[in-house]
């Protein structure tokens, strides 16, 4: 596999438990270069990942002292890659859910349209909790709301292809964005700013504890603040909307 000058898979990682060796091995079979930042894990993964990277040139990891949520990760890494060269980031997340057997797609996607986000949006099977299902109803409504319906059809999965720059730029602009909200938050900035979305269906898979799986997600915690975060954005929102509107009005002639 020739690794891309362009275009890297980033993945996130706190205490993610045993499939993460799965996960990384798998994405790997798939792209080249594949970063890890390990977010200050507590369960010994950051040895395991960097006994991996001992003997495979094509696997970086990057490990923080300290935990500072998914965002907080993921800006480090993409600082990392963009003083590397490179100008789009795959993010997944280190627990199994998402598909690396999506990776070459959603990559190709990327490189016909660089200028977009290209998101995924689950398709959820059994193992789905009904919980997050219905729950992330709500969150989409609520980013279609606040982006006029540009076209983003799922906002919390996280398994997607963003541009760099612009990226990086709407994060070092807010002192949010740093934890769960990370996802929604980036979406919806990122759509004010012209960046188009390109939607591909990808699986998902929630695994038991009996089968490995991790869970950081807090109901109450994290619906919080959610919900705080689109309340945030609403302001925003509404000294955008003519500029907005305008937009949505010319895409429609």
């Amino acid at each position: 596999m020739t690794p891309s000058a362009t275009h890297l898979v980033l993945i996130p990682s706190f205490n993610p438990g045993a499939k993460v060796r799965d996960t990384v091995r798998d994405a790997r079979a798939r792209w080249d270069p594949v970063w890890v930042v390990v977010d200050g894990s507590t369960d010994g993964s950051a040895a395991v990942l960097e006994e991996m990277a001992r003997t495979d040139p094509g696997l970086r990891v990057l490990v923080r002292a300290i935990n500072g949520g998914k965002g907080a990760a993921l800006l480090d890494g993409l600082r990392e890659a963009q003083r590397a060269g490179f100008t789009h980031a795959l993010t997944m997340d280190s627990d199994g859910q998402h598909p690396a057997a999506c990776i070459p797609a959603f990559m190709e996607a990327s490189r016909a349209a660089p200028e977009a986000m290209i998101l995924g949006e689950p398709v959820f099977d059994a193992s789905a909790p009904t919980v997050r299902v219905r729950g992330r109803r709500i969150a989409n409504w609520a980013t279609n709301l606040e982006t006029l319906w540009a076209g983003i059809h799922d906002t919390l999965f996280g398994f997607r292809v963003y541009p760099i720059a612009p990226l990086i730029e709407v994060m070092e602009h807010s002192r949010w964005m740093r934890r769960f909200d990370f996802d929604a938050e980036a979406v919806v900035r990122l759509s004010w700013r012209g960046v188009p979305a390109v939607n591909l269906p990808a699986p998902v898979q929630y695994f038991s504890r009996e089968e490995g799986g991790v869970s950081h997600f807090h109901y109450w915690r994290d619906n919080v603040l959610l919900t705080s975060m689109y309340l945030r954005l609403l302001a925003g929102f509404l000294l955008r909307l003519p500029a907005l509107a305008a937009r949505r009005g010319s895409q429609g002639h």
